[in-house]
């Protein structure tokens, strides 16, 4: 049973804001089970304590980062922080901090990873517990869109897109948010703006204290810093970094598939709160309850990692993200698939009215059952080929953000050539079916 943790000792940081340009110092200290996450104003007389959640975000000014706000007390730009403590796995911290802005320090979240590690984390007497949900979550507003997907981790699918020639689009999809992966491939990403804002920024009472140092400065044909950038795709890296930490201000980790179109610190807060209402809180031992029965009945879920080493589809023609199979009834399964706004074949299939092509729909169901069969231990050096395809029905369109579930059951089973039935239900409602015969080949006969 994973447990809710904190810091095992008190650690700090000091140095500028981006924003405000004020020099503050942040102490990170150990706090007990169920306090959360709160920020201290140490040099107001009351010091206020602002709990991090979405509850207390002062929305309005969510423009260049998130502003928690309680008794007329604010902490500016807290995203990166929060971002590192959900990446380590903190549940409850006292963040004591002298001024109304946390340091950028260097612009990324590294540091402060870095400093909350060093203070080593400590388990607490309490079960750790998350935010999960049943059925997918969409928030739109302007050109941002952002869904939530059933899953049992964080995963993200990011896209960003400017009217830039230096930066016009960028897409990262990370399929597990773990620890090794935030440090090395999140934490480090910089914060960017374009030059021609920075005027304009400061003249509002931002960017104070951003510098050559601490921001990437995004110029016509390249960067304004003599460092390199730190990844070829540094800035959708970034834009990933501030969206875990604005996730985090559902005041609990969330087990979900983020997918985001051009997302942003007020539109982060805004799908947070619709995805609180619509989630449950799930303690770990529910979660081990769960796994002990689905083990006990014979089913299994493979992730998409499992499904990519049984299969031999690739990007962009993957078209499951997973699949259940049941050891008791070998006969079926059942395959999940996250209908993206960002599916290349929306481009073109509708611009403007985009619905997912029927023969793709077909395609994943014919995947689905490809694991089915490929995941028995003497079929897996082997592939699976279309013989033909009848008695296809397309009931409604799929759109972007519909969660498709493939059922497919055996028709007949001949050993190595078969028939199936397989259906397409987006919230239960059965939208595509057909039939279809297979036969499955040694590797070596392709």
């Amino acid at each position: 049973m994973a447990k809710q943790t904190t810091i095992a000792k008190e650690v700090f940081v000091e140095g500028i804001g981006l924003h405000t340009g004020n020099k503050s110092k942040v102490v990170f200290k150990p706090a007990a089970a169920n306090y959360g996450i709160r920020f201290i104003r140490v040099d107001l007389p009351e010091k206020t304590e602002i709990e991090a959640l979405w509850s207390n975000t002062a929305v309005g000014m969510a423009v260049r980062g998130s502003v928690i706000e309680k008794n007329n007390a604010r902490v500016h730009t807290i995203e990166h922080i929060m971002s590192a403590c959900f990446a380590l796995g903190i549940d409850n911290l006292a963040i004591e901090i002298n001024n109304n802005e946390p340091p950028i320090l260097d612009g990324s979240a590294k540091i402060f990873a870095q400093t909350i590690a060093e203070g080593g984390i400590k388990e607490l007497d309490a079960p750790k517990e998350y935010y999960t949900i049943k059925e997918p979550v969409h928030f739109e507003a302007g050109k941002t869109k952002i869904s939530a997907y059933p899953s049992d981790k964080l995963e993200i699918e990011c896209t960003i897109g400017f009217d830039h020639p230096y930066i016009k689009e960028q897409k990262l999809c990370l399929e597990n948010i773990d620890k090794d992966i935030y440090l090395n491939g999140l934490a480090p990403a910089k914060t960017f703006c374009f030059d021609y804002e920075i005027e304009y920024l400061q003249k509002n009472g931002l960017a104070l204290g951003g510098n050559l140092d601490n921001a990437i400065v995004v110029s016509l044909d390249g960067i304004h810093n003599k460092e390199p950038l730190r990844y070829t795709d540094e800035f959708v890296r970034h834009k990933i970094l501030d969206l875990i930490g604005d996730l985090y201000l559902a005041g609990k980790p969330i087990k979900a598939k983020i997918v985001a179109d051009k997302p942003g610190h007020q539109n982060n807060i805004g799908f947070v709160k619709e995805f609180v209402k619509k989630a449950f809180i799930q303690k770990d031992t529910e979660a081990k309850m769960t796994d002990a029965a689905q083990t006990a009945a014979g089913e299994k879920i493979l992730s998409h990692e499992e499904v990519l080493q049984i299969i031999p589809h690739r990007y962009p023609f993957i078209m499951i993200d997973k699949v259940k199979i049941n050891e008791a009834d070998p006969s079926k399964a059942v395959g999940y698939k996250c209908v993206s706004g960002n599916e290349g074949f929306f481009q073109g299939h509708f611009p403007g009215a985009p619905i997912m092509p029927g023969v793709l729909i077909v395609e994943a169901m014919a995947q689905t059952s490809c694991v089915m069969f490929l995941s028995r231990p003497e079929m897996r050096n082997c592939l699976a080929y279309f013989m033909s395809i009848d008695n296809v029905k397309f009931r409604r369109p799929v759109k972007p953000g519909d969660y498709l579930e493939l059922k497919v059951e055996v028709l007949k089973d001949g050993g190595r050539r078969g028939k199936m039935k397989g259906q397409a239900f987006v919230e239960g409602k059965l939208t595509t079916e057909a039939e279809f015969m297979f036969i499955i080949v040694d590797k070596a006969q392709n």
